[in-house]
């Protein structure tokens, strides 16, 4: 399996883990809670569903209407596909939820791992908080090393995107530290009296620092197939 089908499983059985949902409901919600899978298509959802299937870890159930999507037919509509994640799936799920190897840390998949931190043990999310961390320090300083060394030779608007791109890493080291913190600080909004987390959780939800605008989720919907 590649790292981006990785990816996508995870957050297919993430969000199923919530609630079922039909295709184009997933896709939606991949696209507007989860902007990296902005680019992917049904072509793309539809055998990583399929193949979740096969696999036992969703079921397959018609809710009756007719499907909703762009690309259903004005005539002779199929009854509406619905996907509901089994026992087997949401083991799955909780098993990708609690590793922390080196996958965890890259771009995509350290986004949508901070996607599903409200349903994350504190002791994982501070392992891959720290992680992220870590590999950006050591981009950061790689950067560094080249930009001193290449400095006499950019002309001015090369150097000014590789200083754009050292703030960007800058800034984010700076959020993880907020968070890292806050983690450790224990920080934190608890669900019940008991402090027990929220059915369908396996983790508390914290108060996250807000100071980054750009942390958000983007909400713009991409409904292309």
């Amino acid at each position: 399996m590649s790292r981006r089908s990785g990816i996508l499983e995870f957050a297919v059985l993430g969000l199923l883990r919530e609630s079922p949902m039909h295709g184009y409901e997933l896709r939606k919600r991949l696209n507007t809670s989860l902007g990296i899978f902005r680019a992917f298509s049904y072509g793309t959802l539809y055998p990583c569903l399929k193949t979740l299937v096969v696999n036992g870890w969703l079921v397959e159930e018609s809710s009756g209407p007719p499907e909703d999507t762009p690309s259903a037919p004005l005539t002779g509509r199929r009854a509406k596909i619905v996907y509901r994640l089994t026992a087997g799936g949401r083991e799955r799920f909780e098993d990708l939820l609690s590793q922390t190897g080196p996958d965890a840390y890259e771009d995509e998949h350290f986004a949508a791992r901070f996607a599903f931190f409200g349903q994350t043990s504190r002791e994982v999310r501070m392992r891959v908080l720290e992680g992220r961390r870590s590999r950006l320090e050591e981009r950061l300083e790689k950067m560094r090393a080249s930009l001193a060394r290449t400095r006499e030779r950019l002309d001015s608007y090369t150097l000014e995107l590789q200083r754009h791109g050292m703030e960007s890493v800058e800034r984010e080291v700076r959020w993880l530290n907020e968070l890292i913190e806050s983690e450790r600080s224990g920080r934190h909004r608890r669900n019940g009296q008991d402090g027990s987390p929220q059915p369908g959780t396996s983790g508390e939800k914290d108060d996250l620092p807000r100071s980054r605008e750009d942390s958000r989720p983007d909400s713009s919907d991409d409904t292309a197939t």
